[in-house]
């Protein structure tokens, strides 16, 4: 599938981090854009920024909770009442937060698997079902390093992302036969927003966090590949290897490390 050409892509998380920078390498590609994110006046914002920059043709800004349980059937149908045809899918938009299982309230729980992993599976679902019928679409989803690595203090967040991850295997291998992609982005800490809302600004992954508008390059050029996997840095690699190899208590182990306060 050729770049631009008047297609769409559709990008949750899109007013910041890694959706951010991957709806600007759309918009520099000429793709016509669908923002979708919590905040209206922050897709203005972006939306603004990259119709200056850009000169995209059309972005259609769409503020909506994710977190919210049929958030995305109504993305969904936002975009049919615009006879938007979506072309490229990319489920960025994600929550996790730092803290013993026990402490945290069950309706945060209830959040992060909702836009995790229930939005996710819905806009997969409502949006391959079209680009079936004609044989042709890509789709980019959001993975994690935490995909590999059971992890204290943020273990629903970590189980959303393996959720992920063996969900966009499973799909690889039946759309095998068809002209539809599907690839998974394995990032490992990354410049974002995240630390901040996880309350984890202070902690070991945090510092050693990779560039976000690197880590989206790496994931939007293995997209156009048609790549299953993608790791977000040569670092992350690494630790992915480790993770597969190591028993899973002393990933675990490496893993509590990660979320503990930088001394």
């Amino acid at each position: 599938m050729e770049s631009g050409n008047k297609k769409t892509a559709l990008i949750t998380g899109a007013s910041s981090g890694i959706g951010y920078h991957l709806t600007r390498l759309f918009a520099k590609d000429g793709y016509n854009l669908v923002l979708v994110s919590r905040t209206e006046e922050d897709l203005w914002r972006v939306s603004d920024k990259i119709i200056a920059e850009f000169g995209t043709e059309k972005v259609t800004i769409i503020p909506k909770d994710l977190s919210i349980p049929d958030a995305a059937a109504e993305v969904y149908a936002e975009t049919q009442k615009q006879g938007i045809e979506v072309n490229i899918l990319v489920n960025d938009a994600g929550i996790g937060q730092r803290g013993f299982f026990w402490d945290i309230e069950f309706g945060k729980y209830q959040e992060i698997i909702n836009l995790n992993i229930l939005a996710v599976v819905q806009l997969t679902q409502l949006y391959l079902q079209d680009m079936r019928k004609l044989n042709e679409g890509r789709i980019l989803n959001l993975a994690s390093i935490a995909a590999y690595q059971p992890t204290p203090m943020l273990a629903v967040y970590a189980a959303s992302k393996a959720f992920v991850l063996s969900f966009g295997d499973a799909l690889i291998n039946e759309l095998k036969d068809t002209n539809i992609t599907l690839t998974s982005l394995i990032p490992g800490p990354t410049e974002t927003d995240f630390f901040n809302k996880a309350d984890m600004e202070n902690t070991v992954a945090a510092s050693m966090a990779d560039d976000a508008e690197k880590v989206a390059k790496e994931g939007y050029e293995a997209l156009m590949k048609g790549e299953n996997h993608v790791v977000g840095t040569a670092k992350t690699g690494v630790q992915v290897a480790m993770s597969t190899v190591m028993p899973n208590a002393l990933v675990s182990k490496m893993a509590r490390k990660y979320m503990e306060e930088d001394q």
